[in-house]
């Protein structure tokens, strides 16, 4: 009789997922990861054997067996192992869980029968990685709720296993053990190409970004660490003390824990161990913090378990006191390729001397204002690495980064380097060539002429978009001069800003946007906590709730162009007409104030953005209001497609060229030929080669977008008619998929001799 356990889903210990994941994570290389999770799995779920298989590329993703717990070397295994391999097979294939029993499809066997066979597939990111294995050899049926935990520790593995995986290739290639470079794919962040040295910047609050280091002075490492176990032991000393009778009993005796803790001889002496083998204290102390923390996750009493938790935060006590110690300025290399798994413009900002070259995120897409930013400056990125590369592993390592195809080579060898090199070349053999258009006016050959400008938030912006050849400032962001201070800026302050950018750009247009706060740019000292940030409170919505916070602004614009009168005016997140007239009474009421303080002003031109799916439907009652409509496709495609453009997860789906997108832009543009009210079209979008296409066969008035994309399009709008570009619009409008509508403006710029606008970077 095959026993039903009914009783089973309510004693699995599925509370020891997390520890499973955590050891996963801490494992040195593959080959212990797959042997942990196994004997890990088998513990958990009280089965007589765990199987862990990898899919194979070299075999067309057959599935190997990787790790296995319980099997009888004597005995054999429960089943043959041809069948074994067919069942895993059979999970791979079908891309879900088999769950069999021995009166159902296990034959016996002369070594022992398996009487029970539970398989679920280990997905990463859509794609097959593995096969996790359970057996019982008694009669027995696995239950619904084992079945779907097993499956819900297979899906938190995952990203464990790809980590491991990456973190054994890497450590093969710098010991070349390894044919060939591994190379890790992102989401593509920037373009261009780069070799250089990784450099990691890391949390204080995460001793898992730690990168090791190399020391040469292995004494005065020595010397901080203990100064470090000092002031953090002294320190929980002090509270358990002074807040002595504020403190219940067991309170005081958790922070003297802590300290005795702190102050172990195990801990210690496994860190200065550490530290004499030439880590430095950072590295050395997160491995025995890991080492500590994985004895106590390994025993059987839930409160000695819980106790893993204390060790890693006193880890990241030790860890603020060593940095705290540290006042000497980040050391980078001549070519130095910034990696972390959140950098932040600051970041950037520390990379002094022209010494950056490429940029890693563990986290982002190519719509993040990090990867907006690098472009501004040139350099190529990849984001959206953190679930695929252990990024503290990068530190030190030699790195080409190709942000044409979001490509990381690791540790690459001396043939690899020279054909980037040859690559890297051509590239700039291509801007050269592409330097002639820069006096020239972004015209098609039948002469519609399409003024470019560019998009900029940084003073250092305004003279690569000069050298690319703009024809104004088309998207001034100024929120980034209030992100980079503790304070809003005062009126003068703003006014000096303004001011050197108009200047800078006289008489050629610019348009400033007003302050668009909110979503992914908060500010410190005005902080915003929602649920759902961007859909939010954030743009014209903060602006409209603090009018005196908007009016200092428009009065710093206005008496900024007083002389210079090549100010517009760009009003973010207008969503309904409402908005927009009381944004425009505001306007008013600032010139009013300025005249009646004997200041002379001329009205500047002022434009809506078209960034929300609402404002797409009104967009004829805003272009009657305005002098112009700015379309802000990074927030507009994210709202229209239901996609976080700052999600790698969801990178994927977010698409210029979907249906949806070009239908869109195609209404708000002939709104605008309607009404006589131009309609110039910004963010990313802008610079890509096929979305121009139809947006010059649309009609589009102007484009915005980054210098570094700029020559590109101008050779694009060069290279086509205005006929030909609207064909290509008609044809694309016939097609339901954005893939197909890809393909087609891909081979036009073929045939018209742009394959290096398709890929600068092609091997091909």
């Amino acid at each position: 009789m095959i026993r039903e356990p009914a009783s089973r889903s309510s004693v699995l210990p599925t509370t020891r997922f997390d520890a499973i994941v955590q050891s996963l994570g801490d494992a040195p290389n593959l080959d212990s990861a797959l042997y942990g999770i196994a004997k890990d799995v088998r513990n958990v779920f009280r089965v007589d054997i765990c199987l862990l298989y990898l899919s194979d590329p070299a075999q067309q993703g057959l599935q190997r067996l990787m790790a296995s717990d319980g099997l009888d070397a004597h005995a054999g295994p429960p089943l043959p192992h041809a069948f074994a391999d067919a069942l895993a097979n059979l999970v791979a294939e079908r891309s879900e869980p088999v769950n069999l029993c021995d009166s159902q499809a296990l034959p016996a066997h002369r070594s022992g029968n398996c009487q029970g066979y539970l398989g679920v597939p280990v997905m990463h990111q859509s794609a097959l990685l593995g096969v996790l294995v359970v057996q019982k050899k008694a009669k027995y049926r696995f239950s619904e709720s084992e079945l779907a935990s097993l499956a819900t520790l297979a899906a938190q593995i995952a990203g464990g296993i790809k980590l491991a995986e990456a973190r054994s290739s890497i450590s093969a290639s710098a010991a070349g053990d390894q044919a060939a470079a591994p190379f890790f794919e992102g989401v593509i962040g920037a373009p261009g190409i780069a070799n250089g040295t990784g450099h990691v910047v890391y949390s204080r609050e995460k001793l898992e970004q730690v990168p090791d280091r190399p020391v040469t002075d292995i004494e005065a490492e020595i010397a901080d660490f203990q100064a470090a176990v000092g002031q953090v032991a002294q320190e929980l000393d002090r509270i358990a003390e002074e807040q002595g009778a504020g403190l219940m009993p067991e309170d005081r005796t958790l922070f003297r824990a802590y300290a005795m803790i702190a102050r172990s001889d195990e801990l210690k002496t496994s860190t200065l161990a550490g530290i004499r083998n030439g880590n430095w204290a950072a590295g050395a102390l997160r491995d025995s913090i890991r080492e500590h923390a994985r004895y106590f996750e390994a025993m059987n009493d839930p409160y000695l378990r819980e106790r893993a938790d204390d060790i890693r935060d006193i880890g990241r006590a030790l860890l603020n006191a060593l940095k705290a110690r540290d006042p000497v300025e980040e050391r980078y290399p001549a070519r130095t390729i910034l990696v972390g798994e959140d950098l932040s413009a600051l970041d950037l900002a520390a990379v002094k001397g022209g010494r950056l070259v490429a940029v890693i995120s563990g986290h982002g897409s190519r719509l993040s204002h990090l990867a907006i930013l690098a472009r501004s400056m040139g350099i190529p990125a990849i984001m959206g690495l953190a679930d695929t590369l252990p990024l503290a592993s990068l530190d030190g390592k030699s790195l080409i980064v190709d942000g044409y195809r979001g490509r990381l080579y690791v540790e690459p060898d001396a043939s690899l380097q020279r054909e980037f090199r040859n690559l890297a070349a051509r590239e700039r053999r291509l801007s050269k060539k592409l330097r002639h258009l820069r006096e020239q006016t972004a015209q098609t050959s039948d002469g519609f002429r399409v003024p470019l400008y560019t998009n900029a938030g940084l003073l250092s912006d305004l003279n690569p978009s000069l050298a690319a050849g703009s024809e104004g400032i088309g998207l001034y962001r100024t929120e980034f001069p209030f992100m980079v201070r503790d304070s809003f800026p005062t009126e003068e302050e703003q006014y000096l800003l303004y001011r050197q950018v108009l200047e800078t750009f006289h008489p050629r247009p610019v348009t400033l946007r007003t302050l668009d706060i909110g979503g992914d740019k908060p500010l410190s000292y005005f902080p915003v906590k929602e649920t759902n940030p961007f859909l939010g409170w954030r743009g014209i919505r903060i602006s409209l709730d603090h009018p005196e916070m908007f009016l200092t602004q428009i009065r710093a614009m206005l008496r900024a162009n007083r002389g210079l009168n090549n100010l517009n005016l760009l009003l973010p997140m207008i969503s309904r007409v409402e908005d927009l007239d009381e944004a425009l009474v505001l306007i008013q009421r600032a010139q009013q104030q300025l005249e009646q303080e004997g200041l002379s002003i001329t009205r500047p031109l002022v434009g809506a953005m078209i960034e929300v799916p609402s404002a797409v439907y009104v967009v004829e009652a805003l272009a009657r209001r305005v002098d112009f409509l700015s379309v802000g496709t990074n927030d507009l495609i994210q709202y229209l497609l239901a996609v976080d453009r700052n999600n790698e997860r969801v990178a994927r789906w977010f698409d210029a060229l979907h249906p949806a997108v070009i239908q869109a832009l195609l209404r708000i543009i002939r709104a605008g030929r309607r009404s006589g009210t131009p309609v110039s079209v910004c963010g990313e979008a802008a610079g890509d080669p096929a979305v121009a296409l139809l947006l010059i066969g649309m009609g589009v008035s102007s484009l915005s977008l980054s210098a570094g994309d700029l020559p590109r399009i101008k050779w694009a709008i060069h290279s086509f008619s205005r006929q030909r570009a609207r064909h290509l619009l008609r044809q694309s409008l016939k097609l339901e998929q954005a893939s197909a509508i890809r393909a087609l403006l891909t081979q036009a710029l073929r045939d018209a001799g742009l394959n290096a606008l398709v890929h600068p970077g092609n091997r091909g």
